[in-house]
Parts: C-alpha cells; sequence; structure tokens
C-alpha cells in the first residue's frame, strides 16, 4: 500500500497540464495532498502550499507523489537529484511514469540505504487474456473523448460519486496512473502490451449483478494519432451500454499535435458509437461532459446550453455542477 499523505512532486512542469497527474489528487484526494514541491521553471501551481522536502516531513508527508505525465514519462537528471535527496529523508516515492523508478540505480541504491520504498504504479500487476467479446452480465459506462486529457477520468469519478450518493451499486475502474492513485487499484492499461490492452478491460469489468455499474475511466482518443491504441482498447473491452462524449472547447489542436485538430462532438459521436456497437450492438451514447475551466462562468453556461440545443444530448460540467444529469441519462437506457 501506498502511505499517505501526499507531497506532490511537480518537477519542472512546463504547464498546468503537464502535471495533470497531481491536479487530479490534489482535486479528488484534497486530505492526502499536503503540499507541492516545484522546481525552477515549474509552470503549474495545485494552489496547495510550496515546500521544502523537510517542511513536508515536518508537516507529516510520508510519499513524494510524482504528478507530472510528461511525453514519454522520463525522469530527468535534475528530478533525479531530487528524488535522491527524499529518499535519504526517508520519503517512499510513487510514480507513474513509463521511466519506473526500479530501473535508476541510484533511486534503488537509496531506497535500499534508507529502508524506503518504490512504487511504481505503471506496472501491471495481472496475467491478462486476450479478450474474448464474450458478452457480460451488469452495465457499463466509458467516457471518450475529442483528445488526450479532456476530462474523462474526472467524469467518471464524478459519477460514481453521484450513483453511490443515490445507493446505485456503482464503481469507477481506473485505467491509468492518476485514477490508480486516487483510487488504489485498477490497470495501467497503456503499459499492457498490445495484444492483451482489451482483456485486460474485459478483466477490470468482470461479470456483475445486473443493477451493477462499471464506470470505465477513459484514456486517449480515437482521434489521436499517438493513443488511439489504448482508446480502442477500452471501447472494444469495456463492451460500454453507454457512451458519455467528453471535451474541452477551448483548444486549437490535439494535445501534442499541431498540425491536427480536434474532432467535433458529432465526429466523436458517430465515430465511437460504431466502435462500441461491433462489441456491444446496444450501446447508446448518452450525454456531454465538457471540460469549462477555460471559459468564463457565464461563457461556460452558454457554451452548454448551445451544445446541449445542437447535439441533443444533456451536457453539463461534472466538476462543476456535478454529475446528476449523467446519471440520469445512464440511468434511462
Amino acid at each position: 500500500m501506498i502511505q499517505t499523505p501526499y507531497l506532490l512532486f511537480l518537477g519542472d512542469a512546463p504547464d498546468a497540464l503537464a502535471a495533470k497527474v497531481a491536479q487530479g489528487i490534489k482535486d479528488w484526494r484534497p486530505d492526502v495532498s499536503v503540499g507541492q514541491f516545484r522546481m525552477p521553471g515549474c509552470n503549474a501551481d495545485m494552489g496547495l502550499a510550496d515546500m521544502t522536502l523537510a517542511e513536508a516531513k515536518a508537516a507529516g508527508a510520508k510519499t513524494l507523489v510524482i504528478g507530472v505525465a510528461n511525453r514519454g514519462g522520463v525522469i530527468s537528471q535534475a528530478w533525479r537529484a531530487v528524488l535522491v535527496e527524499a529518499l535519504k529523508m526517508g520519503f517512499d516515492i510513487a510514480s507513474g511514469l513509463h521511466n519506473l523508478l526500479r530501473s535508476e540505480p541510484a533511486l534503488v541504491a537509496a531506497a535500499q540505504t534508507h529502508g524506503c520504498t518504490l512504487h511504481d504504479v505503471r506496472v501491471p500487476n495481472a496475467s491478462y487474456p486476450i479478450a474474448n467479446g464474450v458478452r457480460r452480465t451488469g452495465k457499463r459506462c466509458l467516457a471518450v473523448g475529442t483528445d488526450c486529457s479532456v476530462g474523462k477520468m474526472y467524469t467518471g469519478i464524478a459519477i460514481e460519486r453521484e450513483m453511490r450518493a443515490r445507493g446505485l451499486d456503482a464503481d469507477f475502474r481506473a485505467t491509468g496512473q492518476t485514477g490508480i492513485l486516487i483510487t488504489g487499484s485498477g490497470v495501467p492499461l497503456d503499459a499492457v502490451i498490445a495484444d492483451f490492452m482489451a482483456g485486460a478491460v474485459e478483466y477490470l469489468t468482470p461479470d456483475a449483478a445486473p443493477d451493477h455499474w462499471d464506470i470505465i475511466e477513459g484514456q486517449g482518443s480515437l482521434f489521436h494519432v499517438s493513443y488511439s491504441g489504448v482508446t480502442m482498447a477500452l471501447v472494444h473491452g469495456g463492451q460500454p451500454d453507454a457512451l458519455i462524449l467528453c471535451h474541452e472547447p477551448t483548444r486549437t489542436h490535439m494535445r501534442g499535435l499541431p498540425d491536427h485538430v480536434q474532432p467535433s462532438l458529432e465526429e466523436l459521436r458517430d465515430v465511437a458509437l460504431q466502435m462500441a456497437r461491433v462489441s456491444n450492438p446496444g450501446c447508446k451514447v448518452v450525454a456531454i461532459s465538457v471540460n469549462t475551466q477555460h471559459l468564463g462562468k457565464q461563457e461556460a453556461l452558454d457554451y452548454l446550453a448551445q451544445t446541449e440545443a445542437r447535439v441533443g444530448l444533456p451536457t453539463v460540467d461534472p466538476y462543476v455542477q456535478g454529475a446528476s444529469r449523467l446519471v440520469d441519462a445512464m440511468e434511462a437506457i
């Protein structure tokens, strides 16, 4: 088990989006987020107290969590020095990067010397089957996005909380490092060998009671040329009964791909539904979740209303407005 509370390491993140792991933990587990550690040049800010390692230790932090998800998931030399110092001071370290902590000799040596633990969250911990497409009992919902990092995880967690508040049987099924760090379990899907990704999603969402909902954390985008593979595994392996479209309206291009524009919500709806019906012919697109964090309050309300009128689906920002209408739409199918 990863010990809490956490000190969230933001490193030299160039912007807030690069620190989405820390942002997710801070937003959904503020009770375990003691503070943040930022290096020179960091342009991300979680609104937590900036702390030195010594200050965080005095405040009770037990684990330094690498809260940055940079392209390629690498540990820089500058980071390495801070991480070694944290281990010397008795911190455990948790990371969801592709660059594994256990692959860094300096970190392994420091952890062994000082009796600390290295937690690599992005390592599969089971032998997953190849997907078979056999229909499973229970109900499943999947968030799909026009792009990466548009709010799919936030949508799923908000839905689970609303369903549980209503006394409904629901579980959020984490498929990425942030979701796993928030909930404590899941499948790091993009670290699973490609042939087994859809099977891993079947494994994560097995047969369940007829009224049980698995809320599957979405990843990537069917329209993102870098990460569409992991999305397709979720669409087919998840066998969703309900799809929720997720969108961030201020993007000028796909994340990290300046030559690729985002698809429209209508394009996402049509393509995702066609792909989802390969494994579940009864799948329906039920609602739209919009990340309005970069819009003014009235601008956001106008955009939500206009989108709902245009597409004809309930449209909300579940982090701001709650997920009640999304759950209503799911329950109506």
